[in-house]
């Protein structure tokens, strides 16, 4: 063979894989949904600095945990969880200066913590912040869900 066969084999080959790659993001989303809703959460994997570190995903409630998936990962399993009882909601901010390119649109920052002193930051629509509050303060109290 030629070439430019090889070269167009090879073309093909790397075509085929992102097409199956952007396959299973599709198909991963659609499994993630299935188990209840999603919305888009971003969250900062490194929460010092100046304004870098976002990592778009999607989140999604399950039972007493927050669970965060990466965006364009494969992987079924959520990348991070956070149980309802060691949350605590801080404060929210918009979005400054580098963050506005990092996040998705119209989105805000919050902060929480957890009770070993853990900053966690992540970013969400204005209706998800919403929910997100509504879902912190719904644990009817002396509930255990891990019974």
């Amino acid at each position: 063979m030629a070439w430019w066969q090889w070269l167009l084999d090879i073309l093909g080959a790397i075509l085929l894989l992102v097409l199956l790659y952007g396959l299973a993001l599709v198909v991963r989303r659609r499994v993630i949904a299935r188990h209840g809703g999603t919305f888009e959460l971003s969250h900062r994997a490194r929460p010092h600095g100046d304004g870098r570190g976002w990592v778009l995903g999607v989140g999604r409630y399950s039972g007493e945990t927050l669970e965060w998936f990466r965006v364009f990962s494969i992987s079924p399993r959520p990348k991070r969880t956070w149980p309802r009882d060691t949350l605590s909601y801080d404060q929210r901010r918009e979005p400054l200066g580098a963050e506005r390119l990092s996040l998705y649109p119209d989105h805000l920052v919050i902060r929480c913590e957890t009770p070993a002193g853990e900053e966690v930051e992540l970013a969400m629509s204005a209706a998800s912040l919403t929910g997100f509050q509504a879902w912190l303060e719904a644990s009817p109290p002396g509930t255990d869900w891990n019974r």
